[in-house]
């Protein structure tokens, strides 16, 4: 559960920065309560956010007049080229370990068009993965593109699952599966006080993934959503997948493509997709893949709690 007068304390804290953004929302476990040994910590962790901006040059231009402070050396080569640094990688620049009214905090600034990219085609899957777990939003403006991304990145974490659930499952299974679509590949998942850390942010927010999945859960003709029992059905026939394999990201797709395909076949996507689909290990493919995906981004960030 959301921790007690939180929403106000993060409506304070973002007061304090540029006023010009697309979509601001703070996540983690000083946001959300997860279980396991840190969770009676949770009103000491950091405070999370990520702020999504038009206009990334004049943004940090702005934020240095008004937090110099928060940026590390970088500040003295200004804001164009902090904004050039923030294009790099995962397309997200950090400000870490600010002290901040008796908190510390960290923030990412995104531009609104990168993170548009990542929602739609999962390109680094960073902030779209922050996504697909509860978040506490905090402003978002009316832009259109943004919120049809946002919607459809929840829709691809629901499909993704499915290719890699069986046939039936709990509703706790499948938050746990798209929970985890952006940890695959990473070993602190499997080892160490880690390997629980999905099982740990999920068993506490159920309620929230809820909220978060429960109309995409009820208008998919793929899936019988039985909410009163928390369980699911879904469609593993081949025709099956091939729709769910054909509704991926399409970042998604290339990279089945590609570790499917045998080097000089050069078959198109579709061809290649309908063969996974009648693949046994359908969903162990998506799983390869997205280890692969996964990997990548955590060499360009490190893993955060």
């Amino acid at each position: 559960m959301a921790l007690p007068g939180s929403a106000v304390q993060l409506r304070r804290i973002l007061a304090h920065f540029p006023q010009e953004l697309s979509l601001a929302f703070a996540y983690g476990s000083g946001v959300f309560r997860q279980a396991g040994a840190a969770a009676g910590l949770s009103a000491n962790n950091m405070l999370d956010f990520v702020f999504a901006v038009d206009d990334s040059v004049t943004w940090h231009m702005m934020n240095l007049l008004k937090n110099k402070s928060h940026y590390s050396f970088l500040k003295f080569l200004g804001p164009k080229q902090i904004s050039n640094i923030q294009n790099c990688g995962a397309g997200i620049y950090y400000n870490t370990l600010v002290p901040f009214h008796g908190r510390m905090i960290k923030y990412g600034v995104i531009g609104t068009n990168f993170l548009i990219e990542d929602l739609l085609h999962w390109k680094t899957l960073y902030v779209a993965g922050r996504l697909q777990k509860p978040v506490k939003i905090l402003t978002q403006n009316e832009n259109g593109k943004l919120q049809a991304a946002l919607v459809s990145n929840l829709k691809s974490a629901v499909t993704a699952a499915f290719l890699m659930l069986p046939e039936s499952f709990s509703e706790e299974d499948l938050y746990m599966q798209i929970a985890g679509l952006s940890y695959s590949g990473d070993f602190r998942m499997i080892i160490g006080e880690d390997g629980l850390k999905v099982q740990n942010i999920v068993k506490p927010n159920v309620p929230h993934f809820q909220k978060l999945y429960a109309n995409i859960l009820q208008d998919c003709p793929q899936v019988v959503y039985k909410h009163q029992l928390g369980r699911l059905e879904i469609d593993k026939s081949p025709e099956g997948q091939f729709t769910q394999l054909m509704a991926l990201p399409r970042t998604l797709q290339q990279k089945i493509t590609t570790l499917v395909d045998p080097p000089g076949k050069n078959r198109d996507v579709e061809e290649i997709l309908l063969q996974v689909a009648h693949d046994p290990d359908c969903g162990l493919v998506v799983h390869q893949v997205l280890c692969r995906g996964a990997l990548y981004c955590r060499i360009n960030l490190e893993l955060e709690v």
